[in-house]
């Protein structure tokens, strides 16, 4: 008889009560601010999380917003793996820090377009225009592509790669692979 994956019908583990105070900030940013909490695609959900935080980031321009997504990958290895611990289950689909670090990354080359074009104000954010929505759809279509698809070598990392440094490094990838194909898309465009 078939055994259903109970990772996907049960609802996010909860944070140990003993936990300490630390540990309780570091499981509610490991499970994006409550984002990946949903049951059904909680990944989509933290990464709608991810941009929705990445928005009021785009006032520190492209280097204070490059710069907030490395010290996400620099802290993230440790939030995913100490949240992972906490819920003990190795890459819980709940833990969604991963995907807002991701997402991030797949933001940068509309980041820089949008505080790179003539009339970005002194503050690096660029006015609205009619295809600031598309700044931000394809980089949230394409890391979702790339993070549910998983072509070599995401798929290869994920399944070898253990810890909090192999939760995290599959979704850095897949950011830099949306990164990529975005720049190819708005370059060429």
């Amino acid at each position: 008889m078939h055994k259903p994956d109970i990772r996907k019908s049960n609802p996010c583990p909860p944070c140990p009560k003993s936990a300490t105070a630390f540990e309780k900030c570091i499981y509610w940013l490991g499970i994006g601010l409550g984002s990946g909490l949903p049951k059904k695609a909680p990944g989509t959900w933290g990464t709608m999380g991810g941009l929705i935080v990445a928005l009021p980031m785009l006032c520190l321009g492209f280097w204070g917003f490059l710069i907030i997504a490395i010290i996400g990958c620099l802290v993230g290895s440790y939030i995913c793996g100490k949240t992972s611990d906490l819920m003990n289950v190795h890459d819980d689909p709940h833990i969604v820090f991963d995907e807002w670090v991701g997402m991030w990354i797949a933001l940068l080359p509309s980041v820089w377009l949008l505080t790179h074009t003539p009339n970005s104000d002194k503050a690096g954010l660029a006015y609205l225009h009619p295809s600031l929505l598309l700044l931000i759809v394809v980089p949230f279509v394409l890391f979702r592509f790339f993070d549910i698809i998983k072509p070599f070598p995401i798929k290869w990392v994920d399944n070898n790669v253990s810890g909090g440094f192999g939760i995290l490094i599959d979704d850095v990838l897949a950011g830099i692979m949306a990164a990529a194909v975005g720049c190819l898309l708005f370059y060429s465009w």
